[in-house]
């Protein structure tokens, strides 16, 4: 295949995740290259996305992250987390999804992911005040509304707007264009608008009676994870940043978790699953996407990592995950 994935395995547990993708990529013949990324590229250029890992990426047709930080890298300048929020920026990935699947759920939190509060001005002022600055634009609210109602178009035809209108400007800016949005552009799709703290006591409760969800950037940092955490935990999460050109982002979104680094203990699912989106949403692969998601299902029945009650090594895990992969003729 003429396809080319562009592996960033970062940090901690990050490059023994990603190991297993790549056999996986081996396997299905996906071509691909690794580039240095987050700590460990600070460890060697002295920045989290030096300019050859940028210039690769730019020119994939996905980018397939593994996790990025550690204790070495606190409290210094620059951390490895900054990598990834510029990768994020200069690729324009606006749009994250974040499907929760399991227990009886099946959503997918679609979040801005280039705006808000993350991208706002900052700062200590002499007086001993800090700030950080939220601040969105109509276009930019316009662009990851349009993203959620296609995907519901494709699900139940159901949306839920999340936003803290009755607190926030941003938040009256926010309910405002995603309704004028879904009035004029999508009237075949319900929508509705929740408060973000309400919305977070419901999706605890009653996880299954969500589908699409739409929310800023800061919100959906936030309850992307509540979600995680109800279907199964962050091990299983994977998520994909897209834009409207160039690749997209897909990672998953456990942390490096440094203490287990090197144990071979990391569950590979999140990051498999990542690669599944990457198939689906950055390579036009479907079949293959719906193969790897199929054997990572069957890899949990039969080789479970220890945070999901089993015994498996990484290696174990990505082993089972190989054996029952099927893939398709085209």
């Amino acid at each position: 295949m003429a396809h080319r994935v562009i592996c960033l395995p970062g940090d901690g547990i990050g490059p023994e995740v990603m190991a297993e993708a790549v056999r996986v990529m081996m396997a299905l013949g996906i071509g691909f290259q690794e580039e240095p990324f987050g700590g460990a590229a600070i460890d060697t250029y002295n920045k989290p996305l030096p300019d050859v890992t940028l210039n690769a990426c730019r020119g994939a047709d996905a980018v397939l992250v593994g996790a990025v930080g550690g204790p070495q890298w606190d409290g210094r300048a620059p951390r490895p987390e900054q990598g990834l929020i510029r990768l994020r920026k200069e690729l324009d990935v606006y749009a994250n999804l974040r499907p929760a699947v399991g227990n009886g759920v099946d959503l997918v939190i679609v979040r801005e992911l280039v705006g808000g509060l993350y991208y706002g001005g900052s700062g200590r002022l002499e007086d001993g005040r800090v700030f950080d600055t939220c601040v969105y634009t109509r276009p930019e609210i316009e662009r990851v509304a349009r993203r959620a109602f296609e995907l519901a178009r494709t699900r139940s035809g159901k949306l839920l707007s999340v936003d803290k209108a009755n607190v926030l400007e941003t938040s009256r800016l926010w309910r405002e264009v995603v309704t004028s949005i879904g009035r004029d552009e999508y009237p075949d799709i319900e929508l509705k608008h929740g408060l973000v703290d309400s919305v977070a006591m419901w999706l605890v409760m009653h996880p299954e009676e969500f589908d699409v969800l739409v929310m800023e950037n800061t919100f959906g940092d936030i309850l992307s994870d509540v979600a995680a955490g109800v279907t199964g935990g962050l091990g299983l999460a994977s998520s994909a940043s897209l834009g409207d050109s160039g690749p997209g982002i897909f990672e998953p979104v456990h942390g490096s978790a440094p203490d287990i680094a090197g144990s071979g203990k990391a569950n590979p699912t999140g990051m498999l699953r990542s690669l599944a989106m990457a198939l689906e949403h950055g390579l036009n692969e479907p079949a293959l996407a719906a193969s790897v998601r199929a054997a990572v299902d069957a890899a949990l029945e039969r080789a479970p990592t220890p945070d999901v009650g089993g015994t498996a090594t990484t290696r174990e895990f990505g082993d089972a995950v190989i054996d029952v992969l099927e893939v398709p003729v085209t």
